[in-house]
Order: C-alpha cells, then sequence, then structure tokens
C-alpha cells in the first residue's frame, strides 16, 4: 500500500482494489496536461526576447539635444570622408560599407536644426539633423568669495590658462580611434555627486552650466583612464586645479581635475583602465570629488552617453 494511504478496516479484496484505484489515479494525475496548454493553439507564447540593436548598444548614444551627440549615417564610400561642422572636423567611423559621423552638440547650442558638410569624391554635400530642448536642472552652491569675484591677478591668470586650454581643447589628432565602439568606463567608481548640464549659481551669481560629471570619492582615490589615449596637457589650474587631459582620437578628449596627484605628463599613452591619478580637492570645490568631462569636436557632451550601462 502506499505509504500515504492509511490502513482502512477493509477486507483484503475489498483494500486490494482500493490499492488498484489508487495507482490509476495517481497515473492519471502525472499524465494530465495542465488546462492552460489545452488553448496554447488560441494564444501562441510571447515571442522571445531580441538582443538590442546595434544603435542601442554601441557608445556613444545618440541623444540630441544640447550637450547631446548625434550619429549621421555618411553611406558607403572606398576611403573615409572628410566631415566638418563649420570649421571643425568631425569623428568619422566606420568602414567602406558605411562611414558614420559622430557629432558632439553644444551646450549652448539653441533648439532647431544642425547642419554638417561631407566632403568625398564628386560634390561636397550637407547632412541636416534636429536638435531637441532640453532643460538641466540648477544648484546653488557657496565658495570662497575670491573664486567668484575674481582680484586683478587671479583674474589675469585665469585669462592666461583660457588662452592656453583653448589650444589643447583644439586638438584634432590622426588616426581615428580603433574601434567603432568608444563605450567608456568611468574614471572612479562612487556618487554622482553633480550631473552634466547642471546650471551652477555661484554665491547667489549664475555661471556657466556644469559641463562634465561630478563624482564623489575620497582624496587619494584612483584614477583609471576611461579609454586608451594620450596625455596632450597636465597642469594646475586656477578653477580646476591639478588637471590631465586624454587624446582618444579625432576630436575626442577627455578631462579629469580637482586631482591630488597624477603620475603622467604630455606625451604618454595610457591604455584604458590604467591608473594615472588620484582624487582630491583642488581648484574651485567643496569637497573632494572627482570632475570628468568629455569633449567631441569642442563640445562638452555628457559623459553618461559613453558609459556602457548609460547611467
Amino acid at each position: 500500500m502506499p505509504a500515504d494511504l492509511p490502513d482502512l478496516p477493509y477486507p483484503r479484496d475489498l483494500s486490494f482494489l482500493l490499492q488498484r484505484r489508487y495507482g490509476l489515479l495517481a497515473t492519471a494525475a502525472a499524465l494530465t496536461v495542465p488546462t492552460a496548454s489545452l488553448f496554447a493553439a488560441d494564444t501562441p507564447p510571447p515571442p522571445p526576447s531580441s538582443p538590442p540593436s546595434p544603435s542601442e548598444s554601441v557608445r556613444p548614444r545618440a541623444l540630441a539635444v544640447p550637450g547631446g551627440i548625434v550619429r549621421l549615417s555618411l553611406g558607403p564610400a572606398a576611403m573615409r570622408p572628410m566631415a566638418r561642422q563649420g570649421d571643425m572636423p568631425l569623428l568619422v567611423l566606420g568602414d567602406p560599407i558605411e562611414w558614420t559621423a559622430v557629432v558632439g552638440i553644444p551646450l549652448s547650442a539653441e533648439p532647431g536644426m544642425g547642419r554638417i558638410t561631407v566632403s568625398a569624391p564628386g560634390t561636397p554635400r550637407d547632412i541636416p539633423y534636429p536638435i531637441q530642448a532640453k532643460r538641466y536642472a540648477e544648484q546653488r552652491l557657496k565658495v570662497a568669495p575670491g573664486q567668484v569675484d575674481l582680484s586683478p591677478e587671479d583674474e589675469a591668470r585665469y585669462n592666461r590658462e583660457r588662452a592656453h586650454l583653448a589650444t589643447v581643447m583644439a586638438t584634432f589628432s590622426e588616426p581615428p580611434p580603433p574601434s567603432h565602439d568608444l563605450a567608456m568606463r568611468a574614471p572612479v567608481e562612487g556618487r554622482r555627486s553633480g550631473p552634466f548640464g547642471l546650471r551652477r549659481v555661484f554665491n547667489g551669481q549664475s555661471r556657466n552650466p556644469h559641463s562634465g560629471m561630478d563624482i564623489a570619492a575620497p582624496t587619494g582615490t584612483p584614477v583609471r583612464a576611461p579609454l586608451a589615449g594620450r596625455v596632450i596637457d597636465t597642469g594646475d589650474y586656477f578653477f580646476n586645479g591639478q588637471t590631465v587631459w586624454l587624446d582618444h582620437g579625432s576630436g575626442l578628449l577627455t578631462m579629469v581635475c580637482h586631482l591630488s596627484a597624477s603620475d603622467v605628463k604630455p606625451g604618454d599613452s595610457v591604455s584604458a583602465g590604467d591608473v594615472f591619478a588620484a582624487v582630491g580637492a583642488t581648484g574651485r570645490v567643496t569637497g573632494p570629488h572627482l570632475h570628468w568631462s568629455v569633449m567631441l569636436n569642442r563640445a562638452m557632451v555628457d559623459p553618461a552617453l559613453f558609459l556602457r550601462d548609460g547611467s
């Protein structure tokens, strides 16, 4: 008798019949088709999840807003086309099957239409693209008065530094990045304490929008290269403190600042993930953190668009 069938005071032949009936019922239960499956022909199962399309998985992610990026197809060509926006050369990736211009949109851009010019065999052509409006948040900060209303000496220093940095930001080197996918890793792990595009008000005075991503981290935290590149500038600047600029090719630059230390110099090469600096609190800051900027065709763009997780 099955273990879960209690002993009953029936004659032996009746007990035998009960055992047989129990066994048949158990077998039938095991073979019973669930009710839902009877209607499988009427209700098809949901389709399997499909992998993300190349346009969704490749980085940088396109976002046609001020401080964002557009990816414009240039079509097939035997040689890499030359693309420009005004007098600025643009990053062009791809192969003879299809080339793509990756264009940074300045934070100061107005909603409307942008335009690039492509030079290839034949007549140059223009490619327009829309720019959508985006409203960024606002942040009010208190800093030392001397870092908002500059003394004559500090203003002269700032103007010298600005002229120098203009030459750094105009860097356009060949060849372009070797990969079509420019996914970056954040230079440090930590809380995003200051998002890109934040409109900042220092001591009640409005200033330019935040042109990078702030990541809170203790002084001394290692800073890693977000992508392979070449060091093109280091220095200790009035607002940015200790700073390092990296060139990743064809007008794609990154900058980290407010550092406590760095162990690279212009001309050095770094691989993605290499430690080359440490978090600090130098320059105009309210505490230790890393400021990370990404520049494309001289436009500061949102670093989050280059992160694989998109955050």
